[in-house]
């Protein structure tokens, strides 16, 4: 019983993690295609991307954390998708440089998927 809590807990997490990757890689795809087209500056770019992010986490943690412990699945959820998308970004764009920004932005997805996956769970008990 004990290992199946655990399994679930950790394909929930892969799951919430998959998702947010695949939002987040679609928001991009959307914005490259927008400012193709369009006269934005790219001074857009760095904002949208944030708000992909957190959305993206944030939705992650809201769609797939059930059960207990919410706070911590929704965190791990926000780390490792920060972590997989800067290696899978860097790797599309060839440069795997370290700026400060990466922990800022660990930080937002960390505390946006801690408080997405609380209100998942809280929400799920009330139901």
């Amino acid at each position: 019983m004990q290992t199946d809590v655990k399994t679930n807990g950790i394909f929930q997490i892969l799951k919430g993690t998959g998702l947010a990757l695949a939002l987040s890689f679609l928001g991009v795809i959307i914005l490259a295609s927008i400012l193709r087209v369009t006269s934005l500056s790219d001074g857009v770019i760095y904002p949208v991307n944030q708000t992909l992010k957190v959305i993206s986490t944030a939705l992650g943690a809201l769609l797939f954390v059930r059960g207990e412990k919410g706070f911590i699945k929704g965190g791990i959820i926000g780390a490792l998708f920060t972590a997989l998308s800067y290696l899978s970004f860097s790797a599309i764009g060839g440069d795997f440089s370290l700026s400060w920004l990466i922990f800022a932005e660990l930080a937002l997805a960390v505390f946006s998927g801690m408080v997405c996956g609380a209100i998942a769970v809280n929400l799920r008990r009330s139901e």
